[in-house]
């Protein structure tokens, strides 16, 4: 499959359940549900599981959508969580390799992060995360994002795929997407100004 045979829309209330397929009665990551970045790590994980599958059920019935699904057909086959970096207060930690840069700023709502992809399985390797990524841009263009970062994977041949939630560097410069800095050994900072 090609990029081009994926649809890539926001995720909105009515496409709930679409997510829950995709990411399994226990979710992924652990449990996550994608409130990583969304909570400190005390508050995060009594949540795992059903707790955190709720939260996140109740974000994205408050909107605006947290991110976008890629679709084979009527399957959703991938999920990549992209907005405002004030969304995701802990991607902006001051020890992170995805710390805020001073001409980026976290409260300014234009300045958005793409962090966390998800690809079912028998999907990955497939054009998946590239289509995510096209359609993610998009979505932030039209929301009026005036730049995405990402702190992404180097050298993802030699990392799990499990590591890989963040993205592969490659991915994203293909995108277009610049390294800005490095604040982590093979996690560059890299950005797009749309």
């Amino acid at each position: 499959m090609s990029q081009a045979s994926f649809a890539v829309l926001p995720l909105t209330p009515e496409r709930w359940s679409d997510l829950e397929d995709l990411f399994g009665p226990q979710g992924p990551c652990y449990g996550c549900w994608c409130n990583h970045f969304r909570m400190p790590q005390r508050l995060r994980v009594p949540l795992l599981g059903e707790g955190a599958r709720r939260l996140f059920e109740e974000r994205v019935k408050q909107g605006p959508p947290p991110g976008v699904l890629a679709y084979a057909g009527d399957k959703a086959v991938g999920w990549l969580q992209i907005g405002p970096r004030a969304d995701i207060p802990e991607w902006n930690n001051p020890r992170r390799a995805s710390t805020p840069l001073p001409d980026a700023p976290a409260e300014d709502e234009r300045n958005w992060a793409a962090s966390c992809f998800f690809v079912r399985k028998g999907f990955r390797g497939k054009g998946v995360t590239g289509a995510l990524l096209d359609g993610a841009i998009d979505f932030a263009r039209a929301s009026g994002a005036r730049l995405i970062e990402a702190a992404a994977m180097e050298n993802q041949a030699k990392r799990s795929a499990e590591g890989l939630y963040v993205g592969p560097e490659s991915i994203f410069r293909r995108a277009g997407f610049v390294e800005v800095a490095r604040q982590k050994p093979g996690r560059p900072l890299l950005r797009l100004m749309i």
